[in-house]
């Protein structure tokens, strides 16, 4: 269904939530998903693509969202669950994860990116680049994005070799040189082909 098609054929009264994820590329940590009902009534400013925003703006937008939005709920799917499934299926059950978690009956979903999840209790398009063209998609950014953010600043305290707090688990260059240096530890995804190769380096240590 197209977008303007799915807009007309709700009424106000009708709830649709946004949908959208954080950690699909990280070499370590959960794979994070959130979705969002805004409320028409009270807009929020400043909303846009979460990376495009700074820390300290989506920690602000975060807090204004979680308190002036209709529902919304945050999910994950755990490393365990990345390695068992694939990337691709790990970020579809976390979203239909976060979809499920709503406390209110939604009549529609407008997912980022190209594909939609299975088994949604209604009807779903999928808008690429949604996240800095739908608000509630681009709240949904932010609150998976900010959930993710915080979950590598434990994993910082307790791997803190990583430095997870500095990259959140991206393939940056210091990560792999730690990768290399200290091989992978629970929280590194042993499908991503980066960490499998420093695994094997390693002999099994983790």
């Amino acid at each position: 269904m197209k977008q303007a098609q799915l807009f007309e054929s709700l009424s106000r009264s009708e709830y649709v939530a946004g949908v959208d994820e954080a950690g699909r590329g990280p070499l370590a940590g959960p794979v994070f998903a959130a979705a969002v009902v805004l409320d028409p009534d009270r807009p929020l400013l400043g909303l846009a693509d979460s990376k495009k925003l700074s820390p300290a703006q989506r920690d602000v937008l975060a807090d204004r969202i979680r308190h002036s939005a209709l529902a919304w709920c945050v999910a994950s799917a755990s490393v365990e669950e990345i390695d068992e499934l694939n990337i691709l299926q790990a970020t579809m059950l976390a979203m239909r994860r976060a979809c499920d978690g709503l406390t209110l009956a939604v009549s529609a979903y407008l997912i980022d990116g190209n594909r939609i999840p299975h088994g949604l209790n209604g009807p779903a398009e999928a808008i690429v680049k949604g996240d800095s063209k739908v608000p509630a998609i681009s709240a949904a950014s932010i609150l998976a994005k900010t959930a993710r953010d915080a979950v590598c600043e434990a994993l910082h305290e307790r791997y803190p070799v990583y430095d997870f707090a500095r990259h959140k688990g991206y393939g940056t260059v210091l990560h792999r040189q730690r990768l290399a240096e200290f091989g992978p530890c629970p929280a590194h995804r042993k499908s991503f082909s980066p960490v499998r190769d420093a695994l094997l380096q390693h002999k099994g240590v983790t």
